[in-house]
């Protein structure tokens, strides 16, 4: 190790690359001797004792003058995953992010135009965001790059790399859960109206375009990587958390419809499907999280909207139902258990898992509470016909949406009354608390 580390700087300079071609602008390459060398590097630079040998030996400032030089694609790939391996140990990672030169030189890697290179510092930024010590000196040096978000912009509109989609999200993710105000600052770039538009122009509602790119990124990721589509889905989720977010969503009416068919489409024929084993929500409960929030977040600000017509309805609240059919079945403890027989509860046995069904859970009644509110007769009677509104289900949403939509309820039995008499006595014998007060 000591022998490959100490003649790492030989190894890396950027004047021992070779090129195909005497034009200066052609792009270098490695060979494969001195690739293998330093591939040994970077495989061993995963191991904390090495790292640290690395950071004796300054590695991160030669890396920095061959990023800040170099032409050769290969060559600042591995430089910048060398530096990935090293940032994933604390006190190098605290001492990479305070280098603010080394910072600077690879932020500017964010606007390279060679995949693996852009992965490596996707990768490498994921890890600094994810150390609490460093990730609000990243923030910051990425709000002062506003071409940053132009660059991701365009990975996620443009990109067919769906492992650099899938980092690239991750490391949108953790900015805007880090920082609401950076957010907001990535929402409000696609709106700014050009100075020299005529004003009959401007008056038009501006595109905003993180939303499409961030859908055009989900549909990328969509049918090869699940992990992936439940980033992108948490991003459109976080959106939805300010006002400017949900604007930027349903302002444009091409970007709503966008948005709203995608993830209507997920929902009612690929997720939780009729024919799926309810243990498959503990697969799908965060993204599936993410899309209800979203698509009610969209039905609450924009019910006049022709994509929101009144016959999708009666699919969601069926998804809606299996998934609160599914949530219970998840959550039921099995009879036989070692905590049945004794009784022990702990609060540590609420794992992840219960925290993110009761996430789903909470979020399903909410959207549900707010469709319920919007049926007519002639819905209610075309459930009944379609089995949307069976009685089954109906007391499955009403054991989910009772106490706390109480006034929802009463308001739906009062329409179900109109259509069958009967099935509304039925289910306020089952539910006295659901009886209408006259």
């Amino acid at each position: 190790m000591n022998v490959e580390c100490k003649a790492l700087p030989k190894t890396v300079n950027p004047e021992s690359t070779k090129s195909n071609s005497d034009d200066e602008e052609q792009q270098m390459e490695l060979d494969e001797e001195m690739e293998n060398e330093i591939c040994r590097v970077w495989d061993m630079s995963m191991d904390e004792d090495v790292a640290l040998f690395l950071q004796e030996f300054k590695a991160p400032d030669i890396f920095m003058g061959v990023l800040a030089k170099s032409r050769c694609p290969r060559l600042r790939e591995i430089c910048v995953g060398i530096l990935g391996n090293m940032a994933c140990f604390q006190e190098i990672c605290v001492s990479i992010s305070s280098d603010k030169n080394l910072g600077q030189v690879l932020l500017h890697c964010l606007y390279d135009s060679d995949p693996p290179t852009l992965l490596e510092t996707s990768r490498l930024l994921l890890t600094c965001l994810s150390q609490t010590e460093v990730a609000s000196v990243w923030v910051e040096r990425i709000r002062e790059h506003p071409a940053i978000y132009d660059s991701i912009c365009f990975i996620m509109s443009s990109s067919t790399n769906v492992d650099l989609l899938v980092k690239v999200g991750e490391v949108v993710d953790k900015l805007f859960d880090l920082d609401e105000k950076l957010m907001l600052e990535w929402i409000r770039n696609g709106a700014v109206q050009p100075l020299d538009q005529p004003q009959e122009e401007s008056e038009e509602q501006p595109a905003f375009r993180i939303v499409p790119c961030v859908l055009e990124a989900a549909k990328q990721v969509r049918s090869e990587n699940p992990e992936g589509l439940d980033v992108y889905m948490h991003i459109l989720q976080l959106l939805t958390t300010v006002d400017d977010g949900i604007q930027a969503i349903v302002q444009c009416p091409d970007t709503g419809k966008d948005t709203w068919n995608l993830l209507f489409d997920l929902v009612c024929h690929e997720f939780c499907q009729s024919d799926d084993p309810p243990i498959i929500l503990q697969e799908q409960k965060t993204v599936l999280a993410s899309i209800f929030s979203v698509l009610s977040a969209i039905y609450a600000s924009q019910a006049e909207q022709e994509y929101l017509k009144i016959e999708k309805d009666l699919p969601l609240i069926d998804s809606l139902i299996r998934v609160l059919q599914n949530t219970e079945h998840c959550q039921k403890k099995p009879e036989d258990s070692a905590e049945s027989r004794t009784g022990e509860t702990k609060k540590s046995d609420l794992t992840q898992d219960d925290f993110h069904l009761k996430i789903l859970k909470d979020i399903s009644c909410e959207f549900l509470s707010i469709i319920f509110q919007v049926l007519t007769k002639e819905t209610v009677a075309q459930g009944l016909k379609e089995g949307q509104l069976s009685k089954q289900k109906c007391s499955c949403a009403f054991q989910n949406l009772l106490p706390f939509y109480s006034p929802v309820v009463e308001d739906f039995l009062r329409v179900l009354r109109e259509v069958d008499e009967t099935l509304a006595d039925d289910l306020e014998e089952a539910f006295p608390s659901s009886k209408v007060h006259t």
